[in-house]
């Protein structure tokens, strides 16, 4: 019923910058939270950073000052801009959603993820 499709991610250099997209299709008829997520090897799924439905926004420690999630509620996306990248930042990066499809029901949205490799 709902999908989310991820772009953007790809080969960086440490330092450099990334922007990351994903947009719902399907029944929506509103999107509450958005949320980054990513995946690296061998390690625990990390939030990177939530955006609400009016904006409240809040980022990972680990990424505070570097990345940038907004939202275009029109284009029901998300984004997350990402800059002075790190090796560290390497992973699958899956963007999240609770997407309404009726006034009162709800899917937990994931995204297939997109690949991000920082290079030192």
């Amino acid at each position: 019923q709902v999908q989310l499709v991820e772009s953007g991610g790809g080969l960086a250099q440490a330092g450099g910058s990334l922007k990351l997209s994903c947009a719902a299709s399907g029944i929506i008829f509103s999107i509450n939270r958005m949320r980054w997520y990513r995946q690296a090897p061998g390690k625990q799924r990390e939030l990177v950073a939530t955006i609400g439905s009016i904006e409240t926004i809040v980022h990972a420690d680990s990424v505070k000052g570097r990345f940038t999630i907004s939202r275009d509620s029109a284009k029901n996306a998300v984004y997350l801009q990402m800059n002075s990248l790190k090796p560290e930042d390497t992973g699958v990066y899956l963007c999240n959603m609770n997407v309404y499809t009726t006034p009162s029901r709800f899917v937990d949205a994931w995204g297939q993820g997109t690949q991000v490799t920082v290079s030192s």
